[in-house]
């Protein structure tokens, strides 16, 4: 019997036989011109073979990102920007619905701890999070710390209309003196209106140069020609920047100087 005649036969085995027992099915035999197995079937690695040009591409575009990485985080304070953005922030804030300050009711951010070198941007998101309008409240508590963060802040701060003051509140809106020393005074100098409450602080001192530099004489003078157009431009006398050059230690401004320098608009007895 020739294979034909066999599949057939087996075939019709599985027809006539609906109740019987359950049978293989037949032998699946190729046709005598088919190819050979192993010239039907392609090898994968053929069809994913990547080129060699591929390959220098994809290295060349890893090498640019990580060289392009590495020069951002080696510049003077990328890592600091870095931790700060994704880890954990150098101030605190929280927000207080409402304070009667001076005859009053005013929505309060309060910000506390060292101006670190994301502190801008941080201080951004949390004026978003707390929805103040003209004339609500930033209260301030700072020992100081980067001057350029702490002048992006004064900006926004008088860009928004918002008044500054000096000191730390609980939840239930009461208010309590503090200090605002170094940078933070550039902060506090960006109030539409600055009010001075009896017993905060105010500190002033040079400034040092941020990185060596060749001619450190013209470097101070520019940070001073610097400090000088933020305070007037703010409306604060040019006199606080001559305090600020007269000692490299913290020197704490009484509330008569401080309103002499018109750096405090109004002065609060708040208790």
């Amino acid at each position: 019997m020739s294979v034909d005649d066999r599949q057939d036969a087996g075939a019709g085995l599985h027809r006539s036989s609906p109740t019987g027992p359950r049978t293989a099915p037949p032998l699946q035999v190729p046709p005598r011109d088919a190819p050979p197995l192993d010239a039907r079937v392609q090898p994968l690695h053929g069809i994913f073979r990547p080129s060699l040009w591929s390959v220098a591409f994809f290295v060349l575009l890893l090498s640019g990102v990580g060289i392009r990485a590495y020069r951002d985080l080696s510049q003077p304070g990328a890592w600091e920007y870095w931790r700060e953005s994704h880890g954990s922030p150098t101030m605190t804030s929280s927000v207080i619905p409402s304070i009667n300050i001076d005859g009053r009711k005013r929505r309060v951010l309060t910000i506390e701890g060292e101006i670190g070198a994301a502190s801008a941007s941080w201080f951004h998101d949390r004026l978003e999070e707390a929805h103040l309008s003209d004339g609500d409240l930033v209260l301030l508590s700072s020992p100081g710390g980067l001057v350029d963060q702490a002048a992006i802040i004064g900006e926004t701060i008088r860009a928004r209309g918002l008044f500054t003051a000096v000191g730390t509140a609980d939840a239930s809106g009461k208010v309590r003196p503090a200090i605002c020393a170094s940078a933070c005074v550039l902060i506090f100098a960006g109030g539409e209106d600055r009010y001075g409450i009896r017993g905060s602080m105010l500190g002033v001192h040079r400034f040092r140069v941020p990185k060596p530099t060749d001619d450190p004489v013209a470097e101070t003078q520019r940070s001073q020609g610097l400090l000088l157009g933020y305070m007037t431009g703010m409306g604060v006398s040019s006199s606080i920047v001559e305090a600020m050059s007269q000692t490299s230690e913290i020197r704490w401004l009484t509330e008569k100087e401080a309103l002499a320098m018109n750096l405090i608009t109004t002065v609060l007895a708040y208790r």
